[in-house]
C-alpha cells in the first residue's frame, strides 16, 4: 500500500539482477502492465549500449552494501517497453530478507526536468553569445546582476566588476531620477517595453550610442529589468553620411536651380537685347532707305550722303553685335585660337586711338601715353586691340562731352599696365559685383546703346592669355579700366597658340 502511494517508480530486485516487486508508479513507467516485469532481469529496462558493464557494477554495488544516489553525475537512461529512452535518476538501497540480499531501486523519470535543464541552457547560450549587449539589473538599485559577455567584451568590464556597479556607471548621460523615469511606466503596467537611444561609456573612456529594450521581469520575488542593448554606431555613421549625402545633393540641387535660373535670365536679357539693340539700327536704316527715295534731284546729293552714312554706322553697329555674338560662342566652346607675336607698343596705341577719334563726342578728346616707344609685347595683337578698343570706347560712350580720356601706360618686372580713364558718370556701387558678366549693363546707362557682353568677352580672352582686367570706379567721377598684360607670354606658349574657354 504504500508503495502504490508515491510518486516515484519502485523495483526490488534480487542478486541475480532479477526483478522480483515493481509498484504501479514503476510499470507505468516503463510501460508494462502489473506484475509483467516480476521475474524479468534487469537488464530488460536498460539500453542495450549499456548492458554489457551494467553486471560488473550491480555485482560491485552489492558487495559494498551501501546505499547509492545514482543521476545527478552521470546521465541515466531507462527504456519503455516500446523502445523510447528517458531520463532518470535511480535511488539504491541494499537489504537483507530472509539470508538474501535485494536492492531497492527508487526510480524518477526527469525528462520534463531535462527539458526545462536544456531549455535554460539554451537560453543561457542565447544570452551569453549573442552579440548584442544583454543586461539584467535590479529595478530599484539598478545594480547588475547579470550581464552576457557580448557586453562584457564591448565595455572592457569582466563580469565581477560589473557585479559591483550600476546602471548609471556606464551610461554617463542618465542619472538615477532618469532611471526612474524610465522604468516608471514598466512598474505601472502601463507599458511592456520602453525603447530609447542613449550613449554607453567603456572602460577606457570611450562612448558609442546604442538603443536600449528595457523591459520588467522577475528572479523570484525580486524584480528585475532585462536590458537589449544594441551598438547603433554604423547606423548613427549611415545616417550621418545619409544627412550629408541629403544635403550635399540639395546643395547640387539649389546650384543647378540657380544656375538654370541665371541661364533663363540671360535668355531674358538676351532676348531683350535682340529685341532692342536690332530693332533700333534696323528701324533708323528703314527710315533712311525710305528718306533716300525722296531726294531724287542733283542738288539734294548731300542730304543723300547724310542717309547713307546713317545706314553704314548701323550696318556697322549690327555687324559688331554680330561679331560679338560669334566671339561668345567660339569661346564657350573653346574654339578661340590665339596667335602670340611680338610687336611694338605704340603701333597697337595709335591704331586703337585713331579708330577712337571717329567716335569722340563735341569736346572729347583723348590724352595720349607717355614714354611707350620701345615698349615690346609678346602677345595676341588683335585680342589686345579688341580688349582696349572696348575701353576706349565705353570710356567716349558713358562720358560727357568736353572730358578727357586718358590712356597710361607703365611697365613693371613682370607685366604691363595700361589704363583707360574717364570723367564719365561712374559705376553704381551695387553694380560693381557685376560688370563683367554677360548681358549685364549698369543701371543708369540702360538708355545708352549696348550689349554688355563687351566686358565679358575681354576678362574671357585676358584670363585665357594669363593676363587680367580690372576696374575701379566712383559714381559721378569717372572710372579706370585697367589691362594687365604679361611681359613674355611667349613662354607660356611654346607653340604660339593656346586654348581658350
Amino acid at each position: 500500500m504504500l508503495s502504490e502511494a508515491i510518486s516515484e517508480g519502485i523495483l526490488i530486485v534480487n542478486e541475480e539482477q532479477k526483478i522480483t516487486t515493481s509498484n504501479g508508479a514503476a510499470n507505468k513507467m516503463f510501460d508494462y502492465a502489473d506484475g509483467e516485469l516480476n521475474g524479468k532481469p534487469l537488464e530488460l529496462l536498460l539500453p542495450e549500449r549499456f548492458r554489457d558493464g551494467h553486471e560488473h557494477f550491480f555485482s560491485g554495488f552489492m558487495r559494498k552494501g551501501k546505499p547509492r544516489q545514482m543521476g545527478p553525475e552521470v546521465d541515466l537512461v531507462g527504456i519503455r517497453k516500446g523502445g523510447e529512452e528517458f531520463p532518470l535518476e535511480i535511488s539504491l538501497n541494499p537489504f537483507k530478507l530472509l539470508q538474501k540480499k535485494y536492492v531497492l531501486a527508487l526510480i524518477k523519470d526527469i525528462t520534463e526536468r531535462k527539458k526545462a535543464e536544456q531549455t535554460i541552457d539554451y537560453w543561457y547560450q542565447i544570452f551569453d553569445e549573442s552579440l548584442n549587449e544583454i543586461y539584467v539589473f535590479d529595478a530599484e538599485s539598478f545594480t547588475f546582476i547579470n550581464v552576457n559577455r557580448g557586453a562584457q567584451l564591448n565595455l572592457g568590464y569582466n563580469m565581477q566588476e560589473l557585479g559591483e556597479m550600476s546602471v548609471m556607471d556606464i551610461k554617463p548621460e542618465v542619472t538615477l531620477e532618469i532611471m526612474k523615469r524610465l522604468i516608471s511606466p514598466l512598474l505601472s503596467e502601463r507599458r511592456e517595453k520602453v525603447i530609447f537611444e542613449t550613449i554607453h561609456q567603456r572602460k577606457d573612456g570611450s562612448k558609442y550610442p546604442v538603443e536600449v529594450h528595457l523591459q520588467l521581469s522577475s528572479i523570484g520575488k525580486q524584480k528585475v529589468c532585462v536590458a537589449i542593448v544594441l551598438d547603433i554606431t554604423e547606423r548613427k555613421n549611415y545616417t550621418q553620411q545619409l544627412e550629408n549625402t541629403v544635403e550635399e545633393r540639395t546643395q547640387q540641387l539649389r546650384q543647378a536651380l540657380k544656375a538654370e535660373k541665371k541661364l533663363n535670365d540671360l535668355k531674358t536679357k538676351f532676348l531683350s537685347l535682340v529685341s532692342h539693340e536690332f530693332k533700333t539700327p534696323l528701324t533708323s536704316i528703314l527710315t533712311s532707305t525710305s528718306l533716300l527715295t525722296k531726294y531724287t534731284e542733283t542738288g539734294q546729293q548731300e542730304r543723300r550722303d547724310k542717309h547713307i552714312a546713317t545706314i553704314k554706322s548701323k550696318v556697322k553697329y549690327l555687324d559688331n553685335i554680330l561679331t560679338d555674338f560669334l566671339s561668345i560662342e567660339r569661346l564657350d566652346l573653346g574654339k578661340v585660337k590665339y596667335n602670340i607675336t611680338s610687336f611694338p607698343l605704340s603701333r597697337l596705341i595709335n591704331e586703337v586711338v585713331y579708330d577712337s577719334n571717329t567716335l569722340l563726342k563735341e569736346g572729347q578728346r583723348i590724352q595720349y601715353p607717355e614714354n611707350i616707344d620701345g615698349i615690346v609685347v609678346e602677345f595676341d595683337e588683335k585680342i589686345m586691340g579688341l580688349a582696349l578698343s572696348n575701353l576706349m570706347h565705353n570710356a567716349i560712350k558713358y562720358s560727357p562731352e568736353y572730358r578727357t580720356i586718358e590712356l597710361k601706360v607703365s611697365k613693371g618686372e613682370n607685366q604691363l599696365k595700361i589704363d583707360v580713364a574717364d570723367q564719365g558718370f561712374g559705376i553704381p556701387l551695387e553694380d560693381q559685383p557685376f560688370i563683367f558678366d554677360r548681358y549685364y549693363r549698369a543701371s543708369n546707362v540702360l538708355t545708352y546703346q549696348g550689349t554688355g557682353i563687351g566686358l565679358n568677352i575681354v576678362r574671357q580672352h585676358m584670363h585665357n592669355l594669363n593676363a587680367n582686367v580690372t576696374f575701379k570706379s566712383e559714381l559721378g567721377k569717372g572710372s579706370t579700366f585697367t589691362l594687365y598684360i604679361p611681359i613674355n607670354n611667349k613662354e607660356k606658349d611654346e607653340k604660339n597658340s593656346v586654348g581658350g574657354g
